[in-house]
């Protein structure tokens, strides 16, 4: 039986945990504090901060663990991808891979202006006048769940929200970006030996009041065609490689402005959306199950299942402002839905994760 450790115990590592039992192996978890759902479902939790190495190393080490990894987490991908690194363990990504994939400015130089999924950026730990074109986007260099992120139109507005991004950075940088004006799409891809063997693109349905944050799933996406299908594909499988994405699942988020395809995000990862779930319905590749496969045991078999063809499909997320008490009976849950799941019960508070609107539950249904 192998032991398992998953870093942090969100709803999105809750889905991992429950992948590995299934597969016979005893799940151990981490964080600073119980209070996600994976934490009750695996074996073992342990109060731990997983971006303490060395306090991770040592509950390894006490447990005789095999494995450490996680999934829907940019912040906890490089330290297990360094500690795997120290200890000998499997891993799918090094340790400078990931962090550079959980720093958008070293990732945005790594890619180089040679990349056609690129954009012009800037860097600033301090306030600077904006070098590129109007507008830009807003952002930390190092965060996750989309904390901090503002469209910026005047130099003015920059200023007035700096702080507020840069207090989301654990560097203490940000970056703004060129906004591409366009559709916005999430693609879940699949690596092995260096080549693309798996890839769809979903379209992201946000809120209109919430910039970037998701409010629905929808694939196959429909709003690009074969031209540009195949030229995203060409993207991806490049920025993999040009950054050292070998094996193992990529997550991207993209941007299409007159047919191009632009890399907004990119990380060596299982997406936090649950999008593995949708996409086994779709498409009969379950990418949670393989992940765990061929970083456990080197089997790619769940690959074979996988025949282009993709089921019309959704997945919708139920949103609610943090801080707030979780009332399920205010959500519908559609007749027709093929799946559903809570993360919080009737009573219990919203914390905040994007401090804004954050997800309280979603369902999966046909289109």
């Amino acid at each position: 039986m192998k032991k398992v450790l998953i870093l942090g115990v969100a709803s999105v590592q809750l889905d991992a945990v429950v992948q590995l039992k299934k597969m016979g192996c005893e799940t151990y978890t981490c964080a600073m504090k119980k209070d996600g759902l994976a934490a009750d479902v695996a074996d073992h939790f342990a109060k731990i901060n997983f971006m303490d190495e060395s306090a991770v190393i040592n509950y390894i080490q006490e447990n005789n663990i095999d494995v450490v990894y996680s999934t829907g987490s940019d912040m906890a991908m490089p330290v297990a991808c360094k500690i795997s690194e120290k200890l000998g363990m499997p891993y799918f990504v090094n340790s400078d891979v990931a962090y550079t994939c959980n720093h958008k400015n070293v990732m945005r130089k790594k890619l180089t202006s040679n990349c056609r999924g690129n954009i012009p950026f800037q860097v600033m730990e301090n306030i600077e006048k904006i070098e590129i074109s109007l507008p830009v986007i807003l952002k930390p260099s190092d965060s996750q769940g989309q904390r901090g992120i503002f469209l910026i139109n005047s130099q003015a507005e920059l200023e007035e929200h700096f702080d507020d991004a840069k207090r989301y950075s654990r560097e203490g940088k940000v970056i703004v970006e060129k906004y591409v004006n366009g559709p916005e799409l999430s693609v879940n891809g699949y690596m092995v030996d260096g080549e693309l063997k798996y890839v769809v693109a979903s379209d992201r349905d946000t809120w209109p009041e919430y910039t970037g944050l998701i409010h629905k799933h929808i694939v196959p996406s429909q709003i690009i065609d074969e031209e540009v299908s195949q030229r995203l594909r060409d993207i991806i499988e490049d920025a993999c490689q040009r950054i050292g994405i070998n094996n193992g699942p990529v997550y991207f988020q993209i941007k299409v402005e007159n047919k191009q395809p632009y890399i907004i995000e990119m990380s060596p990862r299982l997406d936090g959306c649950h999008m593995w779930n949708l996409l086994n319905r779709a498409t009969g590749v379950n990418l949670m199950s393989l992940t765990f496969k061929h970083l456990l045991q080197g089997d790619i078999h769940e690959l074979d299942s996988w025949s282009g063809n993709i089921r019309k499909m959704e997945l919708n997320f139920f949103c609610q402002e943090p801080n707030t008490m979780m009332n399920r009976n205010k959500f519908k849950i559609p007749n027709d839905a093929l799946d559903y799941f809570w993360y919080y019960e009737t009573g219990e508070m919203i914390r905040p994760v994007n401090g804004k609107f954050d997800k309280v539950g979603y369902y999966i249904r046909n289109l």
